[in-house]
Formats: structure tokens, C-alpha cells, sequence
């Protein structure tokens, strides 16, 4: 009876630990994919604006102030909108990832649930043997 028992709780170790493992490598994957669209949308960001100073710097006088304006404008619009874009693609690999792990998780209590069933009808049979 023991044996079993120590059987059971070996295997639901080793159910344990391929789950955690499955879920570990499915949250690194998840920010990967974060860090490098975030690290992407910086960089892009970070050079328009670099190009954009660069061009301010070289303004010596208000028409030169006046033409280059609607550039900052832009840029402005343009990084708010590609903020924008970007947080929305973070939640949508979020959403991804959750129902990744929600089936995961689903997967693994319906594998335990038959283990456990299965159990307790071998345990049925065995106590309704032993009474004959």
C-alpha cells in the first residue's frame, strides 16, 4: 500500500516538474518576443529622433524654425502612434502566451484527474475483492 502510495507521488513529481518546465520555457519565449519587439520599436524610435535633432541643430533662423515644425510634429505622432502599436502587440503575444498556458494547465489537471480515477477504481476493485 505504501508502494503505491510512493508510486503515485513519484509520478505526480515527475507530472509536476514537466509542467513547470513546459511553463518556464513558454514565459521565456513570451518575453523574449516582448523584449525584442520593444528593443526594435527604441531603436527605431531613438534613430528618427536622432535624425530629427541632427536636422534642429542645423536651424540658424525662424524660417528655418518654421519648416522644420511639422517635422517635430510628425515625429511626436508618429512615436506616440508606434507606442501605441507596439503596447497593443505586447497584449496580444500576452493573450498568446496565457492561452498557451491555460491549456497547459487544462492538459495537465485532466491527465491528473483520469491518473486519480483510475486509482481509486483499482483501489474500488481491490476493497470490493478482499470483502468477497
Amino acid at each position: 500500500m505504501i508502494e503505491q502510495y510512493n508510486n503515485q507521488v513519484l509520478a505526480f513529481s515527475k507530472s509536476f516538474a514537466e509542467a513547470a518546465f513546459k511553463v518556464q520555457g513558454l514565459a521565456l519565449q513570451n518575453f523574449e518576443k516582448i523584449a525584442d519587439l520593444q528593443l526594435k520599436t527604441i531603436e527605431n524610435r531613438a534613430n528618427a529622433t536622432a535624425a530629427f535633432v541632427t536636422e534642429a541643430l542645423e536651424v540658424r533662423d525662424f524660417d528655418g524654425l518654421k519648416a522644420i515644425w511639422p517635422k517635430g510634429v510628425t515625429l511626436a505622432k508618429e512615436s506616440a502612434e508606434k507606442a501605441y502599436a507596439t503596447t497593443q502587440e505586447v497584449f496580444g503575444i500576452s493573450v498568446k502566451t496565457s492561452e498557451a498556458l491555460g491549456e497547459l494547465a487544462k492538459t495537465n489537471f485532466a491527465a491528473t484527474n483520469e491518473t486519480i480515477k483510475s486509482n481509486v477504481d483499482s483501489f474500488k476493485k481491490a476493497a470490493t475483492a478482499a470483502v468477497k
